[in-house]
């Protein structure tokens, strides 16, 4: 198979047009057409098909495509070890939940990195169904999601349909975060009903499409009708917690030392359930690297230390 016309196909989805592919790629579009039809003629299913949006991928096609760009991302990482000391060199690609533990392990690993000369390392928070799209289309090696236990029956045969291995998972129950000054932190019990009375900081982004409505009357309870902010960066959630003293998030255990720094305080709600799952995430294909496991380490032990 020619690993060239693997990165025509993977051209011609990015941008729906084998005419924009074969200018992108400075050839001839019958040059372009005559390569794509050996390649399917090669694997014995056609890859694309026509439409009103253009040129799109077949159900086969997408499947095709995915291992595709798995490949040449390999095959790029493969090269780079060999232009550039491996020794010197430190690249990594995480999605993550806005989730303060993984941030805290993420700065402990690049302080592990720092007499590496050169770096080429990538984060961005965002959503479950953003990050499992990104690691799909190889745009990032790693991601971290999270959903509600209840959930799991849906996030899991998606993984595997989208031929994601899942690496490593913690579950674990939401703590509430408030102001140390919020009168919330006095509360000798905290359940529904106190909540009643204060506002819920929340990210307006962590939507996951398709549910069904049995998953949606699982956690009916996650999402009882209160007074809330919306917000879609995590700065922003620290900043109305620490003003504004009755306000207050539920979030993934914290470590203390982000804790004592905003000026906050987590609490343990025994009364009030909401059990939460974080899975790290990557291609089948993906062979995790000596600086992804120098995270994971780093990872694995910011957890121990909360739970401790």
């Amino acid at each position: 198979m020619n690993l060239t016309h693997l990165r025509y196909v993977v051209e011609v989805e990015r941008l729906g047009s084998i005419t924009k592919a074969a200018s992108a790629l400075y050839m001839g579009q019958p040059n372009l057409s005559k390569a794509i039809k050996e390649l399917e003629h090669e694997v014995g299913v056609p890859i694309f098909k026509r439409s009103a949006k253009g040129v799109v991928p077949t159900d086969k096609g997408k499947e095709f495509l995915q291992y595709a760009k798995a490949i040449l991302v390999q095959l790029d990482k493969m090269e780079a070890l060999y232009k550039d000391n491996i020794a010197d060199t430190a690249s990594f690609s995480l999605l993550l939940p806005r989730a303060s533990y993984v941030t805290h392990a993420f700065t402990l690993f690049l302080n592990r990195l720092s007499d590496k000369k050169a770096m080429d390392i990538k984060i961005k928070e965002t959503n479950s169904m953003e990050t499992i799209n990104s690691v799909v289309e190889c745009e990032y090696d790693l991601g971290i999601i999270r959903y509600p236990i209840a959930y799991e029956s849906f996030f899991l045969p998606l993984l595997e349909e989208k031929n994601l291995a899942v690496h490593d998972s913690w579950q674990y129950d939401y703590v509430l975060i408030m102001s140390e000054n919020s009168p919330l932190a006095q509360e000798k019990e905290i359940t529904e009903e106190v909540l009643e009375k204060y506002i819920e900081v929340l990210h307006g982004d962590n939507i996951v499409p398709n549910i069904s409505e049995v998953y949606q009357k699982k956690s009916a309870d996650f999402h009882r009708p209160r007074r809330h902010i919306y917000v879609y960066e995590r700065g922003s959630q620290f900043d109305i917690l620490a003003a504004c003293p009755e306000s207050f998030m539920w979030v993934s255990p914290m470590p203390q030392e982000i804790l004592d720094r905003c000026g906050l305080v987590q609490r343990r709600t025994p009364l009030i359930s909401k059990t939460n799952k974080d899975v790290l995430i990557y291609q089948s294909s993906y062979r995790l690297s000596v600086t992804d496991r120098m995270f994971l380490e780093e990872l694995e032990r910011v957890r121990n230390e909360i739970t401790e």
